[in-house]
Order: C-alpha cells, then sequence, then structure tokens
C-alpha cells in the first residue's frame, strides 16, 4: 500500500494490479498514475484517425478480406493527406514486378509546397510482409480477385491503407444490397418510433 499525500490531499489504496491510482486534480484533469507497465502500454495507444473512406467500393465489391498496409509517400504527400485531400475513387492495387502499388488515388497538392510538389496521379508503393504479397499475388492471378483501397487512416504517426480483397459485385447483387439496405433503414425507423 502507498501512502502519501498529494496537494494536501491522501493518496492510497489498498488494491494492487492493474489498476490506476487516482492522484488528485490538476488544472481539471484527473490525473492517473499505473501501477503496472500493461496499464501505461494501454494509455499510450493513439487512436486511429480516418482520412479517407472509399464509399463506393462496398456498393460495387463483395469484400473477402481486408489487409493493412503502409503506403510510400513524399512530404508534401503527407501534408496533403494528413489534411485529408485523397480521393481513392477509381483506384486499386496492382502488382509490378512482385511489389503492390496503388494506382489511380488522387492525392491533391500541397499549396505551401511550390517546385517541391508532387504528382497528384503517380503510383505509390505499398508495404506488406512478403508472405502476404505472396498469398495475395496468388489469390488476383487464380482466383480473379482485385485489391481496393476501403479507407486511408493514421495509426499513431503512420500512414495506412486498408485493402480489401474484392470480388465485384453483378447488377442483381447491388439491386439486393440497395433493398437490404433499404429495409434496416426501415426497421430503425420503426424502432425510433415506438419509443
Amino acid at each position: 500500500m502507498r501512502v502519501g499525500v498529494h496537494h494536501g490531499r491522501p493518496v492510497g489504496s489498498d488494491r494492487g494490479g492493474a489498476e490506476a491510482r487516482v492522484a488528485g486534480l490538476r488544472g481539471g484533469l484527473l490525473e492517473r498514475r499505473a501501477v503496472n507497465k500493461a496499464a501505461v502500454r494501454v494509455d499510450r495507444v493513439a487512436p486511429e484517425v480516418v482520412l479517407s473512406v472509399n464509399r463506393r467500393a462496398s456498393f460495387d465489391y463483395e469484400v473477402l478480406e481486408k489487409y493493412e498496409a503502409g503506403i510510400v509517400l513524399t512530404g508534401s504527400e503527407v501534408k496533403s493527406v494528413r489534411d485529408g485531400r485523397i480521393s481513392l475513387a477509381e483506384s486499386f492495387a496492382a502488382f509490378e514486378r512482385g511489389e503492390l502499388f496503388l494506382i489511380g488515388a488522387h492525392v491533391a497538392e500541397y499549396v505551401l509546397a511550390h517546385r517541391r510538389n508532387h504528382e497528384p496521379m503517380r503510383r505509390r508503393k505499398l508495404l506488406l510482409h512478403r508472405r502476404e504479397l505472396d498469398r495475395l499475388a496468388d489469390s488476383v492471378a487464380k482466383s480473379g480477385l482485385t485489391l481496393i483501397p476501403l479507407r486511408v487512416y493514421t495509426r499513431g504517426r503512420m500512414i495506412k491503407v486498408e485493402l480489401g480483397l474484392c470480388r465485384g459485385k453483378q447488377l442483381h447483387d447491388k439491386r439486393a444490397s440497395i433493398k437490404e439496405k433499404e429495409h434496416k433503414r426501415e426497421m430503425q425507423r420503426e424502432l425510433r418510433e415506438r419509443r
């Protein structure tokens, strides 16, 4: 048991383990002290910030598997992507010489970069483990599937791309998904009205 005084208030608890102890109020915020390292690691996890979503992908494709990939960007591209100035419409991922590239994604020019700006529609390399690349290449080659970027987000300081291994939908599949969405909306509306 730790006993002490913090800003005139007694601090201490008989509880141990992974619990965090309240140390007191400082500037209106509750200050927490972690008892063990596991609790500290949990507090350090940065939230994901979604920068762009490819809404058209869920309508045009059936997503079978999802993968997280890193992306190689230049400095002005990073600034522009962090501002949310990226469009994934009409973009896809393709293999070239054993490497995976994002093709057709539009990253708007960063205004303050001037001469050192990037080309908005250039191919950008995606980073995955070799085993994942080999498995994806086999799926794309044998099954006729395609890789579509679903969203771009930040994890900590890194910019990540969520790729979907997709199969194209037929026209009747699209109609069925529209009916299903409308049915869900009607059910939600009915539930709200009953309350």
